[in-house]
């Protein structure tokens, strides 16, 4: 039998009845830490064992916790019977009491446990906060080992053991992957005891605090109700619904396919002009897309998002052995995509799947000189390539006199076509992988330098074909010097 018993905030006065009761019938009573402020005013009569000593003896915490768990099992087996006090209640953010649990599970011992007041109810009173609203509560050092916080910004979060100051610093660059370095965040000292105490801070500045102790912890306020993805998918099924939109309603996955593509371009434009603004919108837009198009599978029963975000999560684990898993890796460009394509290869073979192309795969509707280059850089993997660029030259040449023997604009057009394709290749074999990009550039420049010839005629009040070749040349060249 385990008796599992939480001892509270901090004052003794906030220990349960049932508790103190079963304290004052317990010959040994072993705490996880006599660092309490409760533990002095406990019966005189009750031994007290506290297992402070596997701290010291162990660097990573989850060695100490099964070492305590571990001790505890074995007590029980042992003994017959054990108490085990814990800081708080003994099931919030106590990981020892999960081990037991889970080890008391499996041999069939017995547990009771006898809840006590959290740190959590403190820091509602200290907060003014109701934890219906939404609170998050979370383990402040799970959270400080990732690298983007699982934290919803639209709701406030309570984060627990931030104990140290080298914490709250790898806290604060988790944190800092979603919020503002100046978002005004509280830290919660001692709360439950009469040292309890609240500081107003900005994020960045968090791991500043000399009084952070082990009984820090860490408030983030609710950002506005619209910073969230929930909020978005919300919104999204909101227009969908019979109180919704009737357009949005009305549309399905194959016609909003347009607009799928349009929104596309209109990130590379955001891109290609480097406006982070316009990125961020434009990424928005495309967002929408998706978000529409997974509304119209839920609201069909064909899957949610739930299953798109789990399949993509597996992929990219999966697909990174060499981050994720015990595959190692020099950093190697080449040898990265190697092991890419090995991952992928095996899951085809898994998948059961038959003779694939090393070619399919590549979006057949996607802008053609994007497949162009796609086709070409997989084949040139594959050996299928020239031995070095003269060859690529030498086929630009015999492909150009093509163009110039066909006899027929159908067949001299044929030829441009293939010409168009060892151009793509000529540009990989030059260190040009994007040479849809590259077009894009071009035609940004002809747009450029034609809307500067334009602005010119204008001022003479005369439309272009109104001028001489000769004319417009001057203001071409003059836009030359001006707008590049």
């Amino acid at each position: 039998m385990i008796t599992i018993l939480g001892l509270g905030p901090g004052s003794i006065d906030d220990l349960s009845r049932r508790a103190w009761d079963k304290i004052g019938n317990t010959p040994t009573l072993y705490l996880r830490t006599a660092r309490h402020p409760c533990v002095a005013d406990l019966p005189a009569t009750c031994k007290i064992v506290s297992f402070d000593d596997v701290y010291q003896q162990h660097k990573q915490f989850d060695d100490v916790y099964d070492k305590i768990a571990a001790r505890i099992l074995r007590l029980a087996r042992d003994s017959g019977e054990v108490v085990y006090a814990v800081p708080g209640d003994p099931l919030v953010g106590e990981a020892t009491v999960t081990r037991i649990l889970e080890g008391a599970q499996k041999e069939s011992i017995e547990v009771e446990i006898i809840h006590g007041i959290s740190f959590i109810e403190p820091c509602l009173s200290l907060l003014d906060l109701d934890a219906l609203d939404g609170l998050q509560v979370l383990d402040a050092l799970a959270v400080a080992e990732q690298y983007h916080p699982p934290v919803n910004p639209a709701l406030p979060a309570l984060l627990a053991q931030v104990y140290s100051q080298t914490v709250a610093s790898n806290l604060k660059l988790t944190l800092m992957n979603q919020y503002d370095d100046e978002y005004p965040v509280k830290l919660i000292y001692a709360a439950g005891t009469v040292d309890a105490a609240v500081e107003h801070l900005t994020l960045y500045e968090i791991d500043r605090s000399s009084h952070i102790d082990v009984m820090t912890a860490l408030f983030i306020p609710a950002m506005d109700e619209l910073c969230s993805f929930e909020a978005l998918q919300n919104i999204i099924a909101h227009l969908r619904s019979p109180a919704g939109c009737p357009w949005d309603r009305e549309q399905s996955h194959k016609s909003l396919r347009p607009f799928l593509i349009e929104e596309a371009y209109e990130v590379l434009e955001a891109l290609d002009a480097d406006d982070p603004q316009a990125l961020y919108e434009e990424m928005g837009d495309l967002l929408l897309q998706i978000l529409l198009h997974t509304q119209i599978a839920i609201d069909a029963g064909e899957f949610k998002m739930s299953d798109l975000l789990r399949h993509l999560n597996e992929k990219m684990i999966r697909r990174h052995p060499h981050v994720f898993g015990d595959v190692e890796a020099t950093g190697d460009l080449g040898q990265l995509s190697r092991i890419w394509q090995e991952v992928k290869d095996a899951e085809k073979t898994e998948n059961d799947e038959g003779f694939e192309s090393l070619l399919d795969g590549i979006p057949k509707g996607a802008p053609a000189l994007f497949v162009a280059q796609r086709y070409s850089q997989r084949a040139a993997k594959a050996g299928f390539d020239w031995h070095d660029v003269s060859g690529v030259e030498a086929k630009f040449k015999e492909e150009l006199a093509e163009v110039f023997a066909a006899y027929t604009n159908e067949a001299r057009a044929k030829e441009i076509g293939d010409l168009i394709f060892v151009l793509v290749n000529w540009l990989r074999w030059l260190g040009i992988d994007d040479p849809e990009s590259l077009l894009r550039e071009t035609n940004a420049k002809f747009y450029r330098r034609f809307r500067h010839v334009e602005l010119q005629a204008a001022k003479d009040g005369k439309p272009i074909s109104d001028f001489s070749l000769d004319k417009l040349e001057t203001w071409w060249q003059e836009a030359k010097r001006l707008t590049d």
